[in-house]
C-alpha cells in the first residue's frame, strides 16, 4: 500500500492535516516547565514556513504510546526532544514514510523540515508510481485480455472510437462472462458491489503510440485503432 503500513496511515505532506508532532520527553530530572521555553521555540519555527504542528505534551502517556499513536495517525514528520537535546539545542526527527531519523539543530529547523517533506513527497509518489506500473500491461489480442485483468492490472489496449459504447458494453459483458467462466462460477455474488467485467477508465494522455496508423488494429472490434485505452475492473 502506499499510503500505509503495518504501522497504520502514512500520509502525503501535501494533504496532511498535521505535518509535524513534537513529542517532549520529560524525566524527573527534566520536566514539561524547562522543556517548553525550547519546545515554544522549536514549533516557531515550523510555523514560520507554513507547516501545520503539534505538541503532544499529555502527561498521562508515554513517549512509545504517543510514538504509536501518531504513526497510525500518519502524521509525516514526528519530533522529539529530550534532555539531551535541550542540552544542544537540537532536536531528533523522525520521517513517517521510511523511519529516516535524524537530528536537526534550532537554526536549521525551518529549512530541513521543508526538505524533509518534500522528500517524504517524492518518496511516496515513486513508491504509487512503481506499484501502478508493475501491474500496467498492454494487451492488443482479446484473449491476453481478461488473464491480464485476473492478475489485477491494468490494461492498455488499441481502442476504435472511444465514442463507440455499443462496442464498450460488448467489452463488459463479454469480459464478465469470460471470469466467471474462468473461475468457475455461473453468476457473480448477489452481495457484491463489484464486478468482474472490465471497464473503460480514461484514453492517457501519454499514449505508447500515435494512433491511428493505419496498422494497429482495435483489439476487439479489429477495426483501425484511433487511440490507446485504460481498462480496468472496480474493487
Amino acid at each position: 500500500m502506499v499510503h500505509g503500513d503495518d504501522q497504520g496511515l502514512v500520509l502525503p505532506p501535501r494533504v496532511a492535516p498535521l505535518h509535524v508532532v513534537i513529542v517532549p520527553l520529560v524525566y524527573k530530572t527534566c520536566t514539561m516547565e524547562q522543556l517548553s521555553p525550547f519546545v515554544d521555540l522549536v514549533m516557531a519555527a515550523v510555523k514560520s514556513k507554513g507547516f501545520r504542528c503539534k505538541v503532544d505534551n499529555r502527561s498521562n502517556y508515554s513517549p512509545g504510546w504517543k510514538y504509536n499513536h501518531w504513526e497510525q495517525k500518519g502524521v509525516p514528520i514526528r519530533m522529539e526532544i529530550g534532555p539531551r537535546d535541550l542540552e544542544a539545542k537540537q532536536v531528533t526527527a523522525v520521517r513517517r514514510v521510511d523511519g529516516n531519523k535524524s537530528t536537526i539543530p534550532l537554526e536549521n529547523i525551518a529549512s530541513t523540515i521543508e526538505s524533509l517533506l518534500n522528500q517524504a513527497h517524492d518518496i511516496m509518489f515513486a513508491k504509487a508510481s512503481a506499484a501502478r506500473d508493475s501491474k500496467l500491461v498492454q494487451v492488443t489480442k482479446w484473449e491476453d485480455f481478461v488473464p491480464a485483468l485476473d492478475n489485477n492490472c491494468l490494461v492498455l489496449t488499441p481502442w476504435c472510437d472511444p465514442a463507440d459504447q455499443e462496442a464498450e458494453e460488448k467489452v463488459k459483458e463479454l469480459s464478465r462472462t469470460e471470469a466467471l467462466q474462468r473461475a468457475g462460477m455461473d453468476q457473480e455474488d448477489v452481495r457484491t458491489a463489484t464486478s468482474v467485467a472490465a471497464k473503460t477508465l480514461c484514453v492517457p494522455h501519454n499514449q505508447p503510440t500515435k494512433l491511428p496508423d493505419g496498422t494497429t488494429k482495435c483489439f476487439f472490434t479489429g477495426r483501425d485503432a484511433t487511440c490507446w485505452c485504460l481498462w480496468g475492473r472496480s474493487y
